[in-house]
Formats: structure tokens, C-alpha cells, sequence
């Protein structure tokens, strides 16, 4: 069969008069008014020229009869204004032949004549123009006739949608253009009926064929779904749908109907799958709970952590409800959080307790989140629950341990205060790694030099020469030690704080050995100190410490072959700046070139336990820890950084102005200025107690000795001519040295008292708070001259 085009409204016949008249009588669009003009001369000129041929200009007969034609075709032109021209030039011609030309008057038939003239051109004149607006209101719907037409065949094709056609009675098929591309079929020349199973997939043909059968025979109406057997491009499908007409008999006479190209929806759809199917199985791969529900709060999917929970099928689970499973006591609350939290379709989260299938109560919390279609609308909630049963357990253990602590107040502080120094001091457990190594290796090269300086003494006893030098050489090292020792104490915190005016600049290069240890050898280190005799009243153990943090982090940030630079300098802040006060200040900055900071890292650098630094590697604590100090000390910290070029963090201190000081004052020289007495040694370690004992000797003093705390009591007891005690702090049997002090400062308050240790923990700092005064291990002879000239009293 041949495919054949729409039928128009209008026949081709007359569509090519209505073109013709359209085209030489009435423009679509009205001529201008010389054009019109024009006509209505040319109209009343050939009525004149067809009567003066004919008639001549004798006589009246057909005077106006020829004008009738020239009324109609200028009418038809240019409108009716127009159209009366050749009326009255008719009526005006018919009156110059009547007579007028002579002055001769009308007779009663001539005007008779004249005024039927008139009247019959006056409704020529109408009919004309009524025909004018006819024809050109059918112009006009041919055009949006064919406009409509157009715009239809453009949005079928745009929008791939193919109209169809087939008569049963002829076995005639009709298929547009856009029918014939959605099936690949060629644009031009017949299509049988028996063609069309040649374009679907050979799997899908008998469902197209049992569709159209269903369809003719009533059952159903005529929609199906199918591939194409081209696969060229890939697995296409076509969407067709029809309807059956049938005459007065229900006999079907015909079918019409469209089919569309329906393959990226198809595809969407597998893609929509599969999204679905990643969805799932991430769901199920969750240890939390996870569901999604319908806008009217039923389950539309659960996961296997879900259904593992409830001890149920998927189904069962699907549908459970969760109010049978929850702590009554729980219920009311839970519901009512829940009724609030769907209605306003916000997130929503609930804590509650719920049964198990394998009847354990836990505890779940539950996050819920609105989900809302492409268009906005409302489609249910999303929700997620963690088990947090292990976390209630443990907050209820701490509930527990704080009202423990409040019934024993003292030991719940000291406690707490003994938890948070350990929890500064693991953050420093990684740089110690670090130190270790080099402090050993510093350690061992200062025990060489002891051990082998004495060691050439005793070969030498009598080298004079030799044997000075030597011991020089080893009280050089053992002080060198002693230095080291105060470092890393500072930097381990163990020392008590004690704020006070020190040069900056000074505690820096002091620091630096230890710094470099702490960096390693992988890293380059410059120092940069220019903060000259400017001070700052700060603890230097604190100080130490705040520098060691930000060499390591600066290390931390930085790839081997990198550097770090401390610089120190003097700044002065014209206004307030953050939380700084006008004024001058001291600057020190630690400069790496390492990975750097964005914006959303620095503004958090400073929180206690933020870190960026992979689980294990770092506790958060350490800038923190620096930026407390800084604030202790008055000052503050700031951070610059680039991301790719390195970080700069700054320590801020105030400046503290020294008031210059006199003359120096007079060296007093303890060791001879000493008084002979009778002194209370108390120490347990025999070797440091016959040194001591050797020392006071020196000093003119003789010892009696104790080797704990119930020992001396008892000494004291015995021997009432002892005027003074030198105790150790820690000491063994459950009493230490500050005991002892505070219970001679009841018993014996005149009785002079020095304590020392070579411990950092213990009593120390109630050994410092004391009265009396107080000597670190190791100590010289001037330093306990010193102490024991302090001790009595003046």
C-alpha cells in the first residue's frame, strides 16, 4: 500500500482558486491608498471604454449597466469606501449621457432608472465586501490550518511520537514519517501489515501479535512494548498504543494509534536498577540499622542489619511494629518525638530501648531524614539507627564513677589531675621516640668522658696536672648531663610551673640541641633569633615544651628533605587584634615547608583533639596545648599557611620590661661563711648518703645518719644536740621526707629543715610549698652551703 498523507480541510481544487482570487482580487494584507485609487479609475475607466464600444455616446440606454462589474471588482480589492467611486461615477456618466452634458433635467423614468441603480450598486457594493471578508477569513484558516499541521508534524518528530493508521476493511497501513524512523523503517515507499513483524525483536514478536489480537478482539486496549530486531545501535525499544474502532455493529473497521521511542527510558530504568541493586547492597553490607518508608510511615525497604535485629523474615520485618518492641517506659515519649518529627518533615532523631529477637534490650538511636522526588514532592523518610547500647553502658559506669568521686572529693581531684597529665603527656610519647635515641647517644658520650676521666685518676693518682684536668672534664660532663636532664623534664612536664621574666632568645639556643633531636637528621633546622635582651614572664619548662610541640608538628607536615626555621623578633600591635591587646610583644614563629593549611584546618587547629593526622598518630592535644600556654602566659597563637607551600605558627608573648639593676651585689661565699653544726642526714641510698656525708664533712659539719623517716624520729629522740636536717623526699616505709618536715614544724618548730630530691613526682611540689628549702639532685657544695645557710635562722 502507499502511504498516504493527513486528508486537508480543504480540497486541492479549491484550494487553487481560493489561491487564485486570494492572489489578483483580495490581498491578505489591505493595499495602500494610491494603489486603491488605481484600481478605482481602471474600474471606471473600462466601464466607459465597454459603453462608449458598445453604445457610443448617443443615447441613455446602458448608461450604468457597465459599472456593475467595475463596483464588484474594486469593492473586491480595496473595500467598500472604495467601492462607491465607481457607484457614483456610474450614476454621474449615467447623467451627463441622460441630458446633464445639455442641462437638460431628468425626466421621471431616467430618475426612476437612477435611483435602482444606485440602490442595486449600493447592495453589489455589500454583497462584494461580505464575499471579501469571506474569502479572506478562509485564507486565513487555510493558513493556521497548515500552520497547525506544521506545528504538529514538528512536535511529533521533535518529540519522536509517530502516528499510525490501519483500515481493516482495505488492509491499508499508514505510517507518518516519525512512526517510520521510531521503527527504522524506510522513510518512503509501502509497508504491509505483514511487513511490521520484520522490525520487532524476534523474542518480543508473538506478544506484539497476541496484543493486537487481545485488542481486536476487545479484551483490552492496544499497548505494548517492544525491541527492535535492528540492535546496530544497540537495544532499542518502541511504546505502542492504539485504539480499535468499530462500526454500529461492534465490528472493528479500523486502528489508530502512535508509538514512540521509549530506549532512554529504558536504559534509565536499568540504570535505576542498578543504582538500586549498589544501594542495596551497600544497605546490607551496613552493621547499622537502615529503612526507607512511604509518605504514610510504612517500611518500603529495610536492610539485613534490620532484619537481623528484628529476628524476623524480610517481610515480617518489613512490616513489624516497632511499638511492640519498645521499653514501655520509653513508648510514650518515643511516640510523641515521633508524631512531631514526621509531621514537620525535618530531620528528626530518637534514643530509645528495644527489644531484640533474641530478647536482649539495647539501646538504638535513630537519625531520620526526609526524601523528596524530582518535583519536590514529599515521598517518605530515609532513616539510619546505630546500636549505642556499649556506649550507654559505659556512660552509666561513668555516671557511676562520678558519684563515687563526689562521696571522696580529695581523691576524685587528685585523680582527675593525675588523668589529664597523662592524657598532655601521651601526645608526647611520639617525639619521645624521636629524642630517645639522641639522648642516649648524648648520655653515653658524657658517661664516656666521666667514666674515662676517672678512670685516668685512679691510673694516675699522683699527675697532679693530669688529675685536674681530668676531673674538670668529668664535673664539665656530668653538668652537661644535669642540663640534659632539666630539659627533657621540662619538656615531660614533670617540673613544677613557675612563671618568670626569662630572655626568650636565651631559652631558645638553650633548646637547641634538644629541638634538632626531636626534628631528626632527614630535616633541616635554622635558627633565626632576634628578639635580642627582650623578655617575657613565662614558666620555661612550659615554653620548652610549647617549642617541641611545633617542631614535631612542623616535622609531622613536612617530607623528608625539608626544613624548619624558629625565628624570634619583637612586634607591636597598634589596636586590639583578636584577642590581644595593644602593645609590644614578642614573636616566635616555627616555619616548615612542608603539605600546608586550608582555611577550614586553620580555623579548627587549635580545638583539643582535632587532628588531620591518621588514627594513632596524633592525640589533637598539641597545638591546643601551645595555644593554652600562649593564653596562660597573656599572649596568643597564630597561624599562617598556603596549601602546597608550608605553615607558620606563632607564639605572641608580652614583653615584660626589666628594670635595670645596680651594682652587683657582693658574692657571698657559703662553703667558708659555714657554721660547724651537728646535722641529721636522712637517706636511704648508701652511695648518695656517704657523698653527702663527705660533703658536710667538707663544710665543717658533723653527720649522724638515718635511713628513713621512723629512724630519724627515733635519732632525734636519742641525740638532742642536732641542730639541723638534710632529708631526702622520697622515702621508703610509707613516709617521706615532707612528712617528716611537717611533723618537726609541729613538734620542733626551731629545728632548721633542708629537703631534696632526685625525683620529679611524688611530694615534690608539696616539698616546694614548704618552708623550708628545697635542692635538686645532683647538687655542688655551694648549693648546699647555700641551703643550709638558708635553713637557719637569721
Amino acid at each position: 500500500m502507499e502511504n498516504k498523507d493527513a486528508p486537508s480541510l480543504v480540497s486541492d481544487e479549491q484550494g487553487r482558486i481560493h489561491g487564485l482570487i486570494s492572489a489578483w482580487l483580495i490581498p491578505p494584507v489591505p493595499p495602500p491608498a494610491p494603489l486603491c485609487a488605481l484600481a478605482a479609475l481602471i474600474g471606471v475607466g473600462m466601464a466607459v471604454l465597454i459603453r462608449v464600444a458598445l453604445l457610443g455616446l448617443h443615447g441613455g440606454v446602458g448608461a450604468t449597466q457597465p459599472f456593475f462589474p467595475a463596483v464588484m471588482m474594486v469593492t473586491l480589492y480595496a473595500g467598500w469606501r472604495w467601492g462607491l467611486v465607481p457607484t457614483l461615477s456610474g450614476a454621474a456618466f449615467g447623467w451627463w449621457l441622460w441630458g446633464g452634458r445639455e442641462g437638460v433635467p431628468l425626466s421621471e423614468d431616467e430618475l426612476a432608472t437612477m435611483v435602482i441603480y444606485l440602490m442595486c450598486a449600493v447592495m453589489v457594493v455589500g454583497v462584494a465586501e461580505g464575499l471579501r471578508g469571506a474569502l479572506r477569513g478562509l485564507a486565513k484558516v487555510k493558513k493556521d490550518l497548515n500552520d497547525a499541521e506544521d506545528r504538529l508534524r514538528v512536535t511529533q518528530t521533535a518529540a519522536g511520537v509517530g502516528p499510525w493508521e490501519f483500515d481493516l476493511e482495505t488492509g491499508e497501513l499508514y505510517l507518518s514519517s516519525a512512526a517510520r524512523r521510531n521503527l527504522g523503517a524506510p522513510l518512503e515507499g509501502p509497508i504491509n501489515l505483514a511487513d511490521m513483524a520484520d522490525y520487532v525483536h524476534p523474542d518480543d514478536r508473538a506478544m506484539a501479535r497476541e496484543r493486537v489480537r487481545a485488542a481486536l478482539a476487545g479484551a483490552e486496549d492496544y499497548e505494548v512494548e517492544y525491541r527492535l530486531a535492528d540492535t546496530s545501535q544497540g537495544e532499542r525499544w518502541v511504546h505502542g498504543r492504539g485504539e480499535v474502532i468499530r462500526d454500529e455493529t461492534g465490528k472493528p473497521t479500523r486502528m489508530i494509534g502512535l508509538n514512540f521511542d521509549v530506549t532512554n527510558r529504558r536504559r534509565a530504568e536499568e540504570q535505576v536498577r542498578e543504582s538500586e541493586a549498589r544501594f542495596r547492597s551497600l544497605a546490607d553490607s551496613s552493621p547499622a540499622l537502615m529503612w526507607t518508608t512511604r509518605p504514610g510511615g510504612v517500611r518500603a525497604f529495610v536492610n539485613q542489619a534490620y532484619v537481623a535485629f528484628a529476628g524476623l523474615s524480610y517481610d515480617e520485618a518489613l512490616n513489624l511494629d516497632w511499638r511492640s518492641r519498645l521499653m514501655p517506659e520509653d513508648l510514650p515519649e518515643i511516640l510523641k518525638a515521633q508524631i512531631e518529627g514526621e509531621s514537620s518533615r525535618k530531620p528528626f532523631s530518637l534514643e530509645a530501648r528495644y527489644l531484640r529477637g533474641d530478647g536482649e534490650w539495647r539501646w538504638l538511636k535513630s537519625f531520620s531524614q526526609p526524601r523528596f522526588d524530582p518535583a519536590g514532592v514529599f515521598t517518605g523518610f530515609v532513616g539510619i539507627a546505630f546500636d549505642i547500647t556499649d556506649a550507654k553502658r559505659a556512660e552509666e559506669n561513668l555516671t557511676n564513677i562520678n558519684e563515687l568521686l563526689s562521696e571522696r572529693v580529695a581523691a576524685a581531684v587528685a585523680e582527675r589531675d593525675a588523668a589529664q597529665t597523662a592524657l598532655l603527656q601521651s601526645q608526647k610519647l611520639e617525639a619521645i621516640g624521636q629524642l630517645t635515641g639522641g639522648v642516649a647517644h648524648d648520655f653515653n658520650n658524657l658517661l664516656t668522658v666521666v667514666i674515662g676521666a676517672l678512670d685516668v685518676v685512679s691510673r694516675h693518682p699522683d699527675d697532679v696536672r693530669r688529675r685536674e684536668r681530668m676531673i674538670g672534664a668529668a664535673l664539665a660532663a656530668a653538668k652537661r648531663g644535669e642540663k640534659l636532664t632539666q630539659h627533657l623534664l621540662a619538656f615531660a612536664r614533670r617540673q613544677p610551673l613557675k612563671p618568670e621574666v626569662r630572655r626568650v632568645d636565651r631559652l631558645i639556643a638553650e633548646s637547641e640541641e634538644l629541638l634538632k633531636r626531636a626534628l631528626g637528621d632527614a630535616y633541616g633546622f635554622r635558627l633565626r633569633l632576634g628578639a635580642g635582651v627582650r623578655s617575657a614572664r613565662i614558666d620555661a619548662g612550659q615554653f620548652e615544651a610549647a617549642l617541641l610541640n611545633l617542631v614535631v608538628n612542623a616535622r609531622d607536615a613536612t617530607p623528608p628533605g625539608g626544613s624548619v626555621t624558629i625565628e624570634s623578633g619583637a612586634a607591636t600591635l597598634a589596636e586590639r587584634t583578636g584577642e590581644l591587646e595593644p602593645g609590644a610583644y614578642l614573636k616566635v614563629s616555627v616555619r616548615d615547608t612542608g603539605s600546608g593549611m586550608d582555611a577550614a584546618t586553620i580555623a579548627r587547629a587549635v580545638e583539643p583533639f582535632f587532628t588531620t593526622k591518621p588514627p594513632g598518630e596524633g592525640t589533637g592535644l598539641g597545638l591546643s596545648q601551645v595555644y593554652g600556654f600562649a593564653r596562660q602566659s597573656g599572649g596568643s597563637v597564630e597561624i599562617e599557611s598556603v596549601v602546597g607551600e608550608g605553615s607558620t605558627v606563632s607564639l605572641l608573648l608580652p614583653v615584660v620590661e626589666v628594670a635595670p639593676s645596680g651594682d652587683p651585689a657582693v658574692k657571698v661565699d657559703h662553703i667558708r661563711a659555714q657554721t660547724p653544726s651537728r646535722v641529721l642526714l636522712v637517706e636511704d641510698d648508701p652511695q648518695v648518703a656517704e657523698l653527702i656525708e663527705a660533703m658536710l664533712s667538707d663544710l665543717g659539719h658533723t653527720v649522724v645518719r638515718a635511713s628513713g623517716v621512723d629512724e630519724a624520729l627515733a635519732r632525734l629522740e636519742q641525740d638532742p644536740d642536732i641542730q639541723l636536717v638534710l632529708s631526702d623526699v622520697i622515702m621508703p616505709g610509707g613516709k617521706s621526707g615532707v612528712d617528716l618536715a611537717e611533723q618537726l614544724a609541729a613538734s620542733r618548730p626551731g629545728l632548721p629543715v633542708v629537703l631534696c630530691s632526685g625525683y620529679v613526682g611524688g611530694d615534690q611540689s608539696r616539698a616546694r610549698a614548704g618552708d623550708w628549702p628545697f635542692i635538686s639532685k645532683p647538687f655542688s657544695l655551694e648549693t648546699l652551703a647555700q641551703a643550709l645557710a638558708q635553713a637557719r635562722p637569721h
